[in-house]
């Protein structure tokens, strides 16, 4: 949970300049994804069921995931990342990513690779990058943790967020329903939620609607709305 705060350090962390200049140059905008919930088609944030729509008809495959092999700050899955149509035929084809281990999958599998990584608790992002590409196109759905990766990491311990990460949606908690039981905020990758003395402390401005929490809520106390 220490991660999560701003200005935390891991022995095996990402450089200031490495995540500055990812800010800055490399990616241009990440969208949260959260599972199993309804919303607006026109949100960049998809559901589980968007997500099938998006990648439906597009060239899917996977690969390992960039940083977690680097930083090893957790255990989470990690061949895991999902490059889609044209960049996904480029990692399958150029010799430079055979050490990620690209693998060319169906639809159904492309869905359980992301019913897998969304139980172990990662954040769904939508990314793209290039200067070439057109606005708004998407190059593939990365599966991230706030330990290892280099975009959250950036977001939590450098206060990078309004360079990074764009999210259309929040979650609301029932305080009826609630038990306080912390089972959200050991989910919540972005700290938004955490446990104070025994009570759960909720911050609305570190939330982007992932919906890790609430697809594990066990009194479905907490919901998803628009941002």
């Amino acid at each position: 949970m220490a991660h999560r705060r701003q200005g935390y350090r891991f022995e095996n962390d990402w450089e200031y300049e490495r995540l500055k200049e990812s800010a800055e140059k490399r990616w241009k905008t990440f969208i949260t994804i959260p599972v199993n919930m309804d919303m607006k088609a026109e949100h960049r944030v998809l559901n589980l069921d968007r997500v099938k729509e998006y990648i439906k008809d597009a060239k899917i495959a996977v690969m390992d995931c960039y940083c977690r092999p680097k930083r090893q700050n957790c255990d989470a899955p990690v061949n895991v990342c999902m490059p889609l149509n044209d960049l996904a035929e480029k990692v399958l084809s150029d010799d430079s990513y055979k050490d990620r281990h690209p693998r060319r999958v169906t639809y159904d599998e492309a869905v359980d690779v992301l019913l897998k990584t969304h139980e172990a608790g990662l954040m769904h992002m939508a990314f793209g990058s290039g200067e070439d590409r057109v606005q708004g196109d998407v190059d593939g759905i990365c599966s991230c943790c706030s330990c290892c990766c280099g975009i959250l990491s950036g977001i939590l311990r450098f206060g990078l967020a309004p360079h990074l990460l764009t999210g259309y949606m929040t979650s609301v908690t029932n305080s009826s329903d609630c038990t306080e039981c912390g089972v959200c905020a050991d989910r919540c990758q972005l700290g938004a939620r955490k446990m104070v003395n025994g009570a759960l402390s909720y911050n609305s401005d570190l939330c982007f609607g992932c919906g890790l929490c609430v697809s594990t809520c066990p009194n479905n106390a907490i919901t998803l709305v628009d941002k």
